[in-house]
């Protein structure tokens, strides 16, 4: 692995963040204006056609006995399910605080792969994720006037995420990253409507204005999908993961530009805690593969 390949994955884990944050931003315009399961519903119903495309293109087969392997399942209902929940909060909380909460999913993801993985994570990355969650509460002030109760969905989605991380772990090599893709967008359809009907919510027309945040957010989210896919195929996982967080600048700059969002102290003081434990817990774990042993 070269300098110039890292400096490359780095560039594009930035570009796929700022990708990811125009989406998030089209999504929530989305989201208001429509049910948040009819949004996730026809999200889902074209971006599993353009993904199923691309797996054609490439060989790997849609309908296959593999989809239902155990791993796959498991991924494409996680996916599915923290969908539906990531969608419901853009629609009722700030885009901000959203993609602040969206942070803690690396701490999440590591102490589940401790509990459920056997994985070594000593006591300093534990701290860390201790700090981490603490940054959450910050972000979310329970008992306070800034109490934000739907943030609990964006927190519920990042512990989802982290099933379909750890899922991802373990699926065989034999399963195609465009097969999973394809899956994941194909299970949007259905978890859309069981969305529209558990809220009792029927379908709208939709306004022509707003066709352009659906295809928007369709574009951005494949743009962000491939660049995020290559980042981490083309530079090391240690170098190029931690550039991740800057999803929330992205975030911060549109939702202050299109929404009129302005953060208060508060959340900011807790994406810093969120964001610093978690680049502490790359940090940590680069130092423990240089070196070949456990972590202390």
């Amino acid at each position: 692995m070269t300098q110039t390949d890292n400096s490359r994955g780095a560039a594009l884990m930035v570009g796929s963040m700022a990708a990811f944050a125009a989406e998030d931003l089209f999504l929530k315009r989305a989201a208001i204006a429509l049910p948040p399961g009819q949004v996730i519903a026809m999200l889902g119903a074209v971006g599993g056609l353009c993904f199923w495309a691309i797996a054609a293109f490439r060989g790997e087969a849609i309908l296959s006995r593999a989809a239902l392997s155990r791993p796959a399942l498991i991924r494409t209902l996680s996916e599915a399910g923290a969908t539906m929940l990531y969608i419901t909060a853009l629609a009722l909380i700030p885009l901000s605080i959203n993609a602040a909460l969206l942070q803690a999913s690396p701490l999440v993801v590591t102490m589940a792969a401790a509990l459920f993985l056997g994985e070594k994570v000593g006591w300093r990355r534990w701290t860390a994720i201790a700090v981490g969650f603490a940054g959450v509460l910050i972000i979310l002030r329970p008992g306070t006037d800034g109490w934000q109760p739907a943030g609990l969905l964006t927190v519920l989605c990042v512990v989802i995420l982290a099933a379909r991380d750890l899922s991802t772990r373990i699926m065989p090599a034999s399963i195609g990253t465009f097969q999973l893709t394809t899956w994941a967008y194909l299970a949007l359809v259905p978890a859309g409507f069981a969305l529209m009907a558990i809220r009792d919510t029927a379908p709208q027309m939709v306004d022509p204005t707003k066709w352009l945040d659906l295809f928007g957010a369709l574009v951005t989210g494949l743009v962000g999908y491939w660049a995020v896919t290559a980042a981490m195929r083309l530079g090391e996982v240690s170098v190029v993961a931690p550039f991740r967080y800057s999803r929330l600048i992205f975030v911060l700059i549109l939702a202050a530009i299109f929404l009129g969002e302005r953060p208060d102290g508060w959340m900011i003081c807790g994406a810093f805690l969120v964001i610093g434990s978690g680049l502490y817990t790359f940090w940590r774990e680069a130092v423990r593969k240089s070196k070949g042993q456990p972590q202390p």
